[in-house]
């Protein structure tokens, strides 16, 4: 039986994905005319087909499609995640889901309302009510959707520990948001706060210090 999504399988069997040191993005080789890459993370890219823009196809870097696609399982349907409609040997086919990361918000001064925040706490409830563990949580995959959150990497849930990124990006939202919102943050900023936070360890300085270096350097500026 044919899927609606089958037409892109050949044009994907032309893109690699790469995986990248120190937890940077992953690489991309190869071309197809017809796919658009639409997200790229550190363990895979995603892809919109022109001839089947209903669907987004997450290219792994890793052999992860397993543990990803057994997450959507145990999920089910939720409005707080993307739907899962199949698991190939080095690609999920997802729903194609509309609207701005938060990250991308944040770049362009785009408000994000309380009720993002809320869902994604609605969503959290969700996962561990399925047995599993909401980790990595953060801006570049959170949508803004229609004034809702969509969240939209699911990989890490079945790995334990937490990582308090949600926690800490609550609490920014909580105490900072209403100084930056409404209004552009240059990317060199955003990314420089990303990768600080990014190089912290298990042993490294809590969020309020964290937060008192940050001030320290838009206070320079």
């Amino acid at each position: 039986m044919e899927n609606d999504w089958d037409i892109a399988i050949d044009s994907l069997s032309k893109i690699k994905v790469f995986s990248s040191p120190n937890n940077e993005p992953v690489t991309i080789s190869g071309h197809a005319d017809d796919l658009k890459c639409i997200g790229v993370g550190t363990d895979a890219a995603v892809f919109q087909s022109l001839s089947a823009p209903a669907y987004a196809f997450k290219l792994y870097a890793k052999d992860k499609v397993k543990v990803e696609a057994n997450v959507y399982h145990i999920l089910e349907d939720s409005p707080f995640f993307s739907t899962c409609f199949a698991a190939y040997d080095e690609y999920l086919v997802l729903s194609y889901e509309e609207g701005k990361t938060l990250f991308d918000c944040i770049l362009q001064g785009i408000h994000i309302p309380e009720q993002v925040v809320n869902d994604v706490e609605d969503a959290r409830e969700h996962v561990w009510n399925k047995g599993l563990n909401p980790r990595d949580i953060h801006l570049k995959n959170i949508l803004l959707q229609n004034g809702r959150a969509k969240i939209i990497d699911v990989s890490e849930y079945a790995l334990p520990g937490n990582d308090f990124r949600w926690e800490h990006l609550k609490k920014g939202y909580e105490q900072y948001y209403h100084l930056i919102d409404g209004n552009s943050v240059p990317f060199w900023l955003v990314e420089t706060v990303r990768k600080w936070y990014n190089q912290r360890g298990e042993n490294s300085s809590s969020y309020e210090e964290f937060t008192k270096t940050i001030l320290k350097l838009l206070y320079k500026k």
